[in-house]
């Protein structure tokens, strides 16, 4: 599925995380001393300038890694080549594929992409499975980018382990608990508790308020938290037979029905001025998501909110890239060793302290500034060990190349239901009319 933070999802700095502090020691760990690249791609004096090309926010600047690296390996400078939205990057990324030329030492990869790359392109990238530790990462993040001949074309960076993120203000006067440990009770069932919660909170709601932000928000958690989504182990589109996408729809037709959501379009500007305004009591949180509520909420609202487990005890992932590195590299090398230093624990540990983005690799969560990670703003919530936690339930599943296509368009469907009383059977016979002409 196509998974794009948007300039929204992932330029946006996260809320402040509170952390023991990486020390200068521990990013010194796994770096790499001298070169053993052919030389192609250096200067007369040995120089080597690797770019690294990605979108949105990866979060290597705000901790400050290239400088680093650079210190580390002084015959090495890095620089970063960024594209605001991750629509604009994937097309010229392929244009430049099919070419042969343009591309950067170094590519992102957004794990809605993942599938068609592998499929696709994958004998354009390097084999990196014998330069990074693939046993390090969640496994179904390191299979994602594993080509059928064993080749792995892509480092994961990070994930979105789901949460929730809940307003304890507006909880509080719907008379609802407000501590997190016992709102992860009530909804310990799955999304028909997160329902039934809503149905509560509808009762004495404050006046203009929302239990949810968006039903597609909710759909999404729903399918992605189980291995089955919008196509089978075979390549085969599903989407219509899929019990997750049957269940999500359900939920989200149920949610509409009975006005437990505003019917927001994440990101944009009316969502925006819901959180501000405090008009939504909850948000389906993938790691990343804590950023963009303290950002549109804004100071007038911190403490307010709070962050807890996602529904069930299965969790989903929303979000997370690759980094890869093309055959056709002048330092494929040297780029490779990037890589490996970018994703390693120690690395990632420090992009999540900077933007709040989590890692995928698992050596990461024993690390204090992971572990022991709390977000200020969201009442001190325990968010190394919610989203650890969260990584380790999320099921393997079946991507499909166009999972981005299926997904937008029954989120648009669901948005009808919200918006304009779509009803049910209408907006399902559309959104199949959609996806059958987009993936024939």
């Amino acid at each position: 599925m196509r998974i794009t933070r948007r300039v929204a999802g992932r330029r946006q700095r996260a809320a402040l995380v509170a952390t023991t502090g990486l020390t200068a020691t521990a990013l010194l760990l796994s770096g790499c001393g001298g070169s053993s690249d052919s030389g192609k791609g250096a200067d007369a004096d040995g120089n080597i300038t690797l770019t690294v090309a990605d979108f949105g926010q990866f979060g290597y600047k705000e901790a400050g890694l290239f400088e680093k690296y650079h210190e580390l390996n002084p015959k090495i400078t890095v620089k970063e080549d960024t594209t605001a939205e991750e629509k604009n990057y994937y097309p010229k990324l392929l244009q430049q594929l099919n070419s042969g030329s343009g591309l950067a030492d170094v590519q992102g990869i957004e794990v809605g992409r993942i599938k068609e790359i592998v499929d696709t392109k994958a004998n354009s990238f390097a084999d990196l499975s014998k330069v990074i530790g693939v046993d390090e990462w969640v496994s179904w993040k390191a299979k994602q980018a594993t080509a059928p001949n064993g080749a792995v074309i892509g480092a994961g960076t990070d994930i979105g382990p789901m949460s929730l993120c809940y307003n304890r203000e507006l909880f509080e006067k719907a008379g609802l608990p407000t501590d997190r440990s016992e709102v992860a009770k009530l909804t310990a069932g799955g999304w028909e508790d997160y329902l039934a919660l809503g149905e509560r909170y509808k009762k004495k709601a404050p006046s203009g308020t929302y239990f949810m932000d968006s039903a597609s928000a909710m759909f999404n958690a729903v399918v992605s938290s189980s291995p089955e989504q919008y196509y089978d182990a075979s390549g085969k589109p599903v989407y219509q037979e899929s019990a997750s996408v049957e269940q999500g729809w359900q939920l989200a037709a149920r949610a509409a029905s009975k006005k437990l959501t505003q019917g927001l379009a994440q990101f944009e500007d009316q969502w925006q001025a819901a959180l501000r305004k405090s008009t939504v009591a909850t948000v389906v949180c993938p790691a990343w998501m804590a950023g963009q509520i303290s950002t549109y909420a804004g100071d007038a609202n911190k403490g307010k909110w709070d962050i807890t487990s996602a529904p069930g005890d299965t969790s989903a992932n929303w979000g997370g890239s690759f980094l890869a590195v093309p055959k056709s590299g002048k330092n494929v090398d040297e780029a490779a060793k990037l890589v490996k230093w970018l994703t390693a624990p120690e690395q990632q540990a420090a992009v999540f302290k900077a933007i709040g983005v989590f890692p995928s690799n698992q050596g990461a969560y024993e690390l204090p500034d992971v572990k022991n990670a709390t977000l200020p703003y969201f009442n001190d919530a325990p968010i190394g060990q919610i989203y650890a936690d969260g990584a380790k339930s999320i099921p393997e599943a079946v991507l499909g190349p166009k999972d981005g296509v299926i997904k937008d368009s029954i989120s648009t469907q669901i948005n009808n239901m919200e918006q304009r009383g779509t009803s049910p059977d209408d907006a399902w016979d559309a959104a199949v009319r959609t996806i059958d002409k987009a993936i024939g």
